[in-house]
């Protein structure tokens, strides 16, 4: 992460990009000490990498190429001044991307198997409860706050072009992973009839 800020900013002395890591890794490690203490199963899903859903290997490396171009473009823009955000937006930025965070967290407290990939584990059920009453995929409602602030927090109103990519690879992964769920979870098809909305409440 340190590189992809620093070296197209040119310099150590970005300070947004020290704020938004910050903002980024030091809630992870409360997280992390939480998994390890509460819930190690739950830190085993998480620490899975490979997809087993061939549609979903495509999504993710997409997803991936696109965060990491809008990192890297808002930090080329700091570098070269083309659209600067003033200090009070990049400040209720990295706010609202810690509480994408807080979403993510209260999400997997509520949800022991929230895991990092999509499959369907032994024993898993239907969590309707917390954020899930609201949405069906509160783990990415946090992650799209976190994708949308992320340009502002890093001082660029330039990176937010890539943001309908990145809200794309969000659409076509929950699609695709609620076609599994209703395939292989008792009772998800039901829940979705009671929990109208996947990512936005009122929108989506």
């Amino acid at each position: 992460m340190s590189a992809v800020l620093f070296i197209p900013a040119g310099t150590f002395a970005y300070w947004q990009g020290w704020a938004y890591i910050a903002v980024l890794f030091i809630p992870m490690l409360g997280v992390l000490g939480y998994l390890v203490r509460n819930d190690p199963a739950l830190l085993a899903r998480r620490m899975q990498t490979k997809e087993k859903v061939t549609e979903q290997k495509a999504i993710i490396t997409l997803s991936g190429i696109s965060c990491f171009a809008c990192i890297i473009l808002a930090a080329l823009d700091f570098r070269f001044g083309w659209s600067p955000v003033p200090l009070w937006l990049v400040i209720t930025a990295d706010l609202f991307v810690f509480l994408g965070y807080l979403i993510f967290f209260w999400t997997i407290r509520e949800n022991s198997y929230a895991s990092r990939i999509v499959e369907v584990a032994a024993g898993q059920r239907v969590i309707a409860t917390g954020p899930y009453a609201s949405v069906r995929h509160p783990m990415y409602t946090g992650a799209l706050l976190m994708f949308l602030f992320t340009p502002l927090a890093l001082g660029s109103f330039l990176a937010l072009v890539l943001f309908p990519l990145i809200l794309l690879t969000l659409v076509l992964r929950i699609n695709n992973e609620e076609a599994l769920l209703v395939r292989e979870l008792d009772g998800y098809a039901e829940y979705c009839t009671k929990t109208r909305y996947r990512l936005v409440p009122g929108v989506w």
